[in-house]
């Protein structure tokens, strides 16, 4: 299970750096992935509001402008080496309730393979194409290009449809104390608190796979919460 915001860097970034790893290890399809919801920021408006990125981090983190061009540029080149063109420094920040709520859609009617491809596009049009998550047209553009119907799809977003699955994902995020995305629980068990690098994510899932206890974690993982990001 895999505890994630849309617009999380960490979160695409680590889920990358896992299935790599599954990949690496010849390990696709041993592991099925469920997708949780958790939204870094519920309040978030759905229409933008002024101001960058970085000048955001600048101000959070007291900053100069410089230094947290900086931070962002890090974050981008985590995710480019991955082969994601990563774009952090100009997202659109704004609501990703609906997008959640296409995720549980997908879950509902659709097979894994679509939900995968609609989990990928919700990332990219965050982070590569720099789209309005919370604007409907998005949405309904990459629910489609992940292969849903549009009907499904509209009759979702001009609705409540899905809004109690994403909150029951939340609440249950909330039970076990998640504070920071992406958490990713294994085999309902083991628990990492973040992104981890590629092999760093192979030992996890190796010690997983031969029912042994995890190593401490601490210090290696990347998160976002409702504070920021690590920096």
């Amino acid at each position: 299970m895999i505890w994630s915001d849309f617009a999380c860097p960490y979160c695409y970034i680590g889920e990358k750096r896992l299935k790599d790893a599954l990949k690496e290890l010849g390990w696709e399809g041993k592991f099925e992935i469920l997708y949780k919801a958790f939204e870094l920021n519920p309040d978030a408006p759905k229409i933008p509001s002024e101001g960058s990125i970085v000048e955001r981090l600048a101000r959070k983190y007291g900053l100069s402008t410089g230094e947290a061009q900086e931070k962002v540029n890090s974050i981008d080149a985590q995710g480019r080496d991955l082969g994601i063109d990563f774009r952090y420094s100009t997202a659109k920040p704004s609501n990703t309730f609906d997008a959640h709520r296409l995720m549980k859609l997908a879950e509902a009617k659709y097979n894994q393979e679509t939900i995968e491809k609609l989990n990928k596009n919700l990332f990219d049009a965050y982070f590569v194409r720099n789209q309005v998550l919370a604007d409907k047209s998005v949405l309904l553009e990459n629910a489609l290009m992940a292969g849903l119907k549009e009907e499904d799809v509209m009759k979702t977003l001009d609705s409540e449809d899905y809004g109690p699955a994403v909150r029951k994902d939340e609440e249950e995020a909330s039970l076990l104390g998640v504070r920071g995305v992406p958490y990713i629980v294994f085999n309902n068990k083991y628990a990492v608190p973040g992104a981890l690098s590629i092999d760093d994510f192979k030992s996890v899932v190796k010690e997983v796979f031969d029912s042994e206890p995890l190593e401490n974690l601490s210090g290696k993982t990347k998160s976002c919460d409702e504070n920021g990001c690590t920096l």
